[in-house]
This record gives structure tokens, C-alpha cells and sequence, in this order.
């Protein structure tokens, strides 16, 4: 099939940029066709598919004039194993991202390794529809993959997790990363108990930099910042998360690493009410970490990262020790690194406390990445310390 794009879009294709967007053609048909993309002048762009996202509306997978077959899938596949060479050597990391997306050329699809089982994700029904040959073209390029699951991440009425081929693996997966281990689940819901693009601030904080000191985990998930600290010394952590699953996958990480649990604190709550609770009970830490989803509604509220925060920020400088680390972190593709980095230091200023930038972190390396779609660099985090 073949799809004509506008002026402003053939410009964009020619520069390289691989997300179609709405208003980049006239008429928007969805098929489970293939898409050859051309200029107004009937010039080939490029060749991808359309199909219903949350970002965009389809993608360019080639620049080339070759079909999209399974050998076109095979060598995509084969070029992303040698990209993470380095990777499958190291024995204290089992667990990595081994296909990010329009970072390796195949928007629409992610894969993730756990110590020899792999994960799919897929974000619309479009590249769904030709799975059979995207699977067969992957295990050509790793047949030494033991097993492999899928998640479903549009709307579908498929079941959202499932087991694709090869072996089930043990619930929970340990797996290893900076070399502490995590209790991970392949096949339960679209979670796994662990995000992997936090791999490089986890290492900091296992680094030994907070060696001794008490620190506060909101929106702490599994508590895996918690059990990264804690290896890194730390006196003792503070989970807190809304989640009731929360609990006992927060208690299971630490297990798995032999952590005592007298030294750690796992609250089910909602995140303002801890801070109301700690500033009550003049409860400091010497440093807090904050990684919010992008968006969440509880009964009292609507949380979005691009207006609340600030709010964040502000409640955490009550309870901030002296010389104490804030880490702000968001995963919000919509949010500029200066617009987050503003927002943050607004709330600085509006409480009147000094606290200095130490640190940045992006994605790691496994989670491959275009010049010509800045939004995939969707990760920011920074590391502050007070200095007041």
C-alpha cells in the first residue's frame, strides 16, 4: 500500500525522523498492509505500517527499498544482538533490554531479557498482526532463548500477559543486576517487578554513596531504589507505595538479598498522606527519592508529573536533612529535561531552600535510542543536594 505524506512530513522522513504523526497525510487508512511512504511527487521516503498508538500513528522501519519480511526482521534482530555484545558477557547484570523500540529501527515493539527468557511488548495491533513471521525472524536470531512471554499494550481484547514458546520460567525469575538480585514475574499482568531502565541509578545508589544513611522511596513499587540503597549501605529505607502488592514484593526483594527487615519500612499509602505523617512526627531523611508514574488517580486526587511535581518537591523539603539528597526522576516522554529541570528548582525557590544539581541519568546503553525522535530519551533523573 502506498501512502502519500505532506510537504511538511516529506521533510521531516528525509531528515529521519521515524514516527508518522496524524496530521503528516491527508487521509488516514489502517491496514495490516505493509506501507510504502512517498512524497507528493510520488518519490519513496521510506517503508513501515500505520497503526492506532498512543504515540503517533505509525512508523517508518526502513529507509531502503527491500520488502519487510522474516529476513528483514531477522537481520533487525541479528544487528541489535551485536549492539549488546558487551552485555551477554556479564555476569552480574542477567537482565537487559535487547530491542528499544525506533532506537533499533522497529518502532512499535520492545524486548527484554531476564537471564535467558525474553519478554515482547507490543504497542499496537498493526505489527501484532504479523507476529508469526516477527517470532519465527527472532528465534533465527536467538535460538538460544529458553523461553518467551508477550504483553499486550493496546487496547485488546487478547489477554494483556501470556506465555509465547519454550519453557515457563521459575515465579519468581531471580535475576542480577550491578549484581544484587531481583525477584522478578514473567507472566503476571504488564509488569515484571522491575524497571530495567533504571539499571545505572540503581548502581549509584548501590555504590556505597549513602552509606549510613536513612532513606524515603516514594512511589516505591517493588522497592527495588530501596534494596540498591541498602546494599550500598544504607542505615535504613522507607518504601511507600499505594499499591497493596507493594508489600510483600517490597519484603521479597530484600529476602532474596539476605537484608535484614528490622532495618527497613514498607508502608501501603498514599504518598502526600506519608509526607503529612512524617512531617507530623518530624520523621527526616537524608535522602529522598521520588519516581511517580506519569499519571495516577487515586479516590482524593489526579497526579500528572507535568502539573504536580512541584507539589512533590515542596513536601519533600520538609522532611530533606541537612546536606540531604533529593532524586527526582520521571519517565514522562512529554516533559523536556529543562521544563522537568525548571519545574523542580521553582519548588526550590518557592520554599527557599538551596540545593545543588550533582547528577544526571538517562536510559543505559541497551536501551538504544534515534537523534531523530528525542522523545525515545524519555527517562530523567537528578540527583540534588541540599547545601543550605
Amino acid at each position: 500500500m502506498k501512502v502519500t505524506v505532506t510537504k511538511k512530513a516529506e521533510k521531516k522522513l528525509r531528515q529521519g525522523v521515524p514516527l508518522i504523526q496524524k496530521e503528516d497525510i491527508e487521509e488516514t487508512i489502517f491496514s495490516n498492509d505493509w506501507v510504502i511512504f512517498q512524497s507528493q511527487r510520488n518519490e519513496e521516503l521510506g517503508r513501515g505500517y500505520l497503526g492506532k498508538q498512543n504515540k503517533g500513528i505509525g512508523w517508518v522501519l526502513t529507509r531502503e527499498k527491500r520488502p519487510i519480511d522474516e529476513d528483514f526482521f531477522a537481520k533487525t534482530f541479528l544487528h541489535a544482538k551485536m549492539k549488546r555484545e558487551s552485555f551477554f558477557s556479564c555476569s552480574e547484570t542477567t537482565a537487559f533490554r535487547l530491542l528499544n523500540g525506533e532506537g533499533d529501527a522497529l518502532g512499535g515493539l520492545t524486548i527484554d531479557w531476564y537471564d535467558g527468557y525474553v519478554v515482547f511488548s507490543w504497542y499496537n495491533e498493526t505489527l501484532y498482526h504479523h507476529n508469526e513471521e516477527i517470532l519465527a525472524a527472532f528465534q533465527t536470531a536467538f535460538p538460544e532463548v529458553k523461553g518467551a512471554y508477550e504483553k499486550i499494550r493496546f487496547a485488546s481484547k487478547l489477554e494483556e500477559s501470556r506465555h509465547l514458546y519454550g519453557q515457563r520460567a521459575p515465579e519468581p525469575l531471580l535475576i542480577k543486576e550491578n549484581g544484587i538480585t531481583y525477584a522478578t514475574y514473567l507472566d503476571d499482568g504488564l509488569m515484571t517487578g522491575i524497571f530495567l531502565d533504571q539499571r545505572e541509578v540503581r548502581g549509584k545508589l548501590a555504590s556505597g554513596f549513602l552509606q549510613g544513611k536513612s532513606i524515603l522511596n516514594m512511589f516505591s513499587y517493588t522497592g527495588a531504589f530501596s534494596v540498591a540503597a541498602a546494599k550500598g549501605g544504607a542505615k535504613e529505607t522507607t518504601s511507600v507505595d499505594l499499591a497493596n502488592r507493594s508489600l510483600e514484593r517490597t519484603r521479597e526483594h530484600f529476602q532474596v538479598n539476605d537484608l535484614p527487615l528490622k532495618d527497613q519500612h514498607i508502608y501501603v499509602m498514599d504518598t502526600f498522606d506519608y509526607f503529612k505523617y512524617a512531617k507530623r512526627k518530624e520523621i527526616f531523611y537524608d535522602c529522598i527519592i521520588l519516581d511517580p508514574p506519569s499519571f495516577a488517580r487515586n479516590k482524593k486526587r489526579v497526579f500528572t508529573v507535568a502539573k504536580n511535581y512541584g507539589e512533590l518537591i515542596e513536601q519533600s523539603l520538609a522532611i530533606l536533612s541537612s546536606k540531604g539528597w533529593l532524586i527526582a526522576s520521571t519517565n514522562a516522554a512529554n516533559l523536556p529535561l529543562d521544563k522537568f529541570e525548571k519545574q523542580i528548582e521553582q519548588a526550590f525557590l518557592k520554599k527557599g531552600v538551596q540545593l545543588k544539581k550533582q547528577s544526571v541519568f538517562s536510559l543505559p546503553a541497551d536501551f538504544a535510542t534515534t537523534k531523530f525522535f528525542p522523545e525515545g530519551e524519555y527517562l530523567k533523573v537528578l540527583f540534588y543536594q541540599r547545601i543550605d
